[in-house]
Order: structure tokens, then sequence, then C-alpha cells
């Protein structure tokens, strides 16, 4: 475990994302409908459900927001969502993984394809860079849930893999399968996560210059804006310098 952290390059920066509010909710409200679909409409009994409403009130989302995304699901009358991976490489040989909840295949997959080819990128077969990626599971908490030694100690208690701290806040992963229990175990110590999710962890990191990464953002912003696309994921390492300087 341990580590200074460097997932704040793997989800771009959650400032630009922030200021998407009303994108942000959208997305947030399919992942709960889609969940609250897939088992109860019950977060106690369905844990990807707890997971979704958790992160949305990190994001400050509105209790009315929130149950008229569950109630949703339990009306029947939704559209069918399915689950999406596409795969592909950015500027600078950075590797994508690019994971969307649509109603409409074909026009996510246009979406993202149009989005890849005229932002420098280039999508790839299925597989073609997940091989290069570690299926995990990803808990945030922020810098305030306590200091990087009473977090690493808690994780490691709770059966955690790895522990990643920084001013920014701290990264706990854990195997594909016992995410919901370490949670479970955390939540008692650190209070709730501001997030708990599957996610796709580099076993590599590229490290991308001032133009790519410029065009990478670029990429980025796109995909983040379909209202298809739920999140990004890539290997791509950015400096602090470089970072500023793009704003």
């Amino acid at each position: 475990m341990a580590g200074h952290s460097k997932y704040k390059n793997i989800m771009y920066r959650k400032g630009a994302q922030d200021k998407k509010r009303s994108g942000m909710f959208s997305k947030l409200s399919r992942e709960i409908t889609v969940a609250a679909k897939m088992g109860l409409p019950d977060p106690d009994m369905n844990p990807r459900l707890r997971m979704a409403i958790n992160a949305a009130k990190a994001q400050s989302m509105p209790k009315d927001n929130i149950q008229r995304a569950v109630d949703k699901a339990s009306k029947g009358d939704t559209e069918n969502y399915e689950e999406i991976r596409y795969e592909g490489f950015g500027p600078g040989g950075v590797s994508l993984i690019i994971e969307a909840l649509t109603d409409n295949r074909n026009r996510t997959a246009t979406n993202v394809r149009t989005g890849m080819a005229k932002n420098g990128g280039n999508m790839g077969a299925s597989g073609s860079v997940s091989h290069a990626f570690d299926r995990m599971g990803l808990i945030s908490y922020p810098a305030s849930a306590g200091d990087a030694e009473k977090v690493f100690e808690a994780a490691l208690e709770a059966g955690a893999e790895d522990v990643q701290s920084s001013e920014d806040g701290h990264e706990i992963w854990t195997s594909n399968d016992s995410l919901h229990e370490v949670v479970t175990a955390l939540t008692p110590v650190l209070g709730e996560p501001e997030g708990a999710k599957l996610a796709w962890r580099p076993q590599t990191m590229v490290e991308v210059g001032e133009d790519d990464a410029a065009t990478l953002f670029k990429l980025i912003d796109t995909l983040d804006d379909d209202d298809d696309v739920q999140t990004v994921w890539g290997n791509y390492e950015v400096s602090d310098a470089i970072l500023e300087k793009l704003g």
C-alpha cells in the first residue's frame, strides 16, 4: 500500500466536471435508475444503488432528484439502458476506456467514434487496451476523513489492497469482489465515502506533454459532454506545471 496519489490524472479533473452540474446530475440519475431497476429499490438491500445514491449526495444532488430517479425504475416505464464499454487510444499514446449507459447503442457508438476522430483519438477493438488495466474497486474519501495514517490503518483492517493519499483526498483500492465489504467495514470508522465504484486502474502510466495534454483534455471533455458516457478512464499522467498552464 501507500504512495503519493496519481489518481487525479486518471479520471480527468473533477473541478471541470463539477461545473457541468446539470449534465452530471443526468448521469447520476441514470446510474441510480439502472441500479434500482437491476435490484431492489432499497439502498440498504442493493449495494450498487447505495453507491449510486452516495455518489449523488457527494455532488450535492437534491434529495427530490434522487428519489425521482429511484421511482422511475419502480414504475417500469423507463428506457432500457445497457452498459457498454468502448476502448481506444488518445493523443500521446494514451489508452482510454469509455463506459456508457445507453438506450440507443448506435447513437452512442457514433458519438464516441466521432468525438475520438475529431480530437486526436482512435477507436480500438474490444480488449485492445483493457488488458493494460486492472478491474478493481475504488473508494474515495475527502482529506477531511482523516490523515494518511488513520485512513491507511482503517483500509488495511477493512481488507483493502492499496491506499493513495494526497492533499486532495484518499483513494482506497480493493479487489473487484470485495468493494462493498470494504465500504461496509470503513463506514463506521471514516463515515460514508464520497464515492465507491468499480474502476479501471492502469498498470503503467503514460507521461503526456503539454501539446498532447491540451488535445487529450479536449477529447475527454467532448466524451464527457455526451449524456450516454458515464466515465472516461485513462492511463495518462500530466505534471502539475502543465495542468496549471492549461488551467
